[in-house]
C-alpha cells in the first residue's frame, strides 16, 4: 500500500522535481552506506528502500522521455475537456 502510494507520488510530479529527488536520494544513499561501512546504520534495509525509490524516478523519467508516460497532471486536463 505504501508503495502505490510512493509511485502516485512519483508520477506526479514534474521531470525537474524528479530529478532533484534523485539527486537527493543518491546522496542519501551515500551516507547510509558510509553508516553501514562504519557501523553506524542501526536498519540496513534503509539502503535497500533508498534504491528501489531511485529506481521508481528514473523508471519514470526515463518512460516520459520515450513518451511512454506522461505527467499526471496533462493527463488530468485531457480527461476533464473529454
Amino acid at each position: 500500500m505504501k508503495n502505490k502510494a510512493l509511485l502516485t507520488g512519483i508520477r506526479e510530479s514534474s521531470n525537474d522535481e524528479l530529478k532533484e529527488r534523485v539527486k537527493r536520494l543518491e546522496e542519501e544513499l551515500f551516507q547510509h552506506r558510509l553508516k553501514r561501512y562504519t557501523n553506524q546504520l542501526e536498519n540496513t534495509n534503509v539502503i535497500k528502500s533508498t534504491r528501489r525509490e531511485i529506481a521508481r524516478a528514473k523508471s519514470v523519467l526515463s518512460a516520459r522521455a520515450g513518451g511512454l508516460e506522461q505527467q499526471a497532471a496533462k493527463s488530468e486536463t485531457a480527461e476533464a475537456k473529454e
